[in-house]
């Protein structure tokens, strides 16, 4: 084998090593690519008008990855609420969707969109049955997914506020905040 010849196969095994080395180190750094996760929560909800009175809520999302860095949400929730001294009963189902910015694995940071379904029913007024009216809302928030049992379950608490602006009542006041501010915590089961 001429020296030339013995440069060029060098050179060819030198580069081989290194790129197989730079494949294996980018395969044990990569994370683990989860397919979807699936949320079930149970969460607390306050309007800013509400002093110090907090309602339970209930929740059901699913979360995938879909760039680096980058998740997606759609959402469904279920939330009552009673205002105006138990004048007025609210029944809400939302249905959001989210994109959160995850900087590490276990943060992430976001908002989103929903289509707020909302029933007012006034139990006290028998001339008022209900209304029931559907907003478009927004919400800003983020959390913290902590792992559980590896690739199988992880803890995740969310803290959100949703923006819905002014709603109109039947009954005095006519117009009402419907913003709330939300805190769940939930198992995301990952598959």
């Amino acid at each position: 084998m001429s020296a030339v010849s013995h440069k060029l196969v060098s050179r060819s095994l030198h580069r081989f090593l290194v790129a197989a080395m730079l494949l294996a180190g980018m395969a044990l750094v990569a994370p683990r690519v989860q397919a979807a996760e699936v949320i079930p929560s149970i969460a607390m909800t306050r309007t800013p008008d509400s002093g110090d009175g907090t309602q339970v809520s209930y929740g059901l999302a699913v979360r995938a990855n879909v760039a680096p860095m980058l998740a997606a949400e759609i959402g469904l929730g279920y939330r009552k609420d009673e205002m105006f001294n138990g004048t007025v009963e609210s029944t809400q189902w939302p249905v959001t969707g989210s994109l959160w910015f995850k900087p590490v694995p276990m943060l992430y940071a976001g908002g989103g969109v929903g289509w707020y379904n909302t029933t007012l029913k006034y139990p006290n007024t028998p001339l008022l049955a209900s209304t029931t009216s559907q907003e478009f809302g927004v919400h800003l928030g983020g959390g913290l997914s902590v792992p559980l049992v590896p690739s199988v379950a992880s803890l995740d608490l969310n803290g959100r506020y949703v923006y819905l602006g002014d709603q109109k009542s039947d009954l005095p006041p006519n117009n009402f905040k419907a913003d709330y501010w939300t805190t769940s915590l939930g198992v995301a089961f990952h598959f």
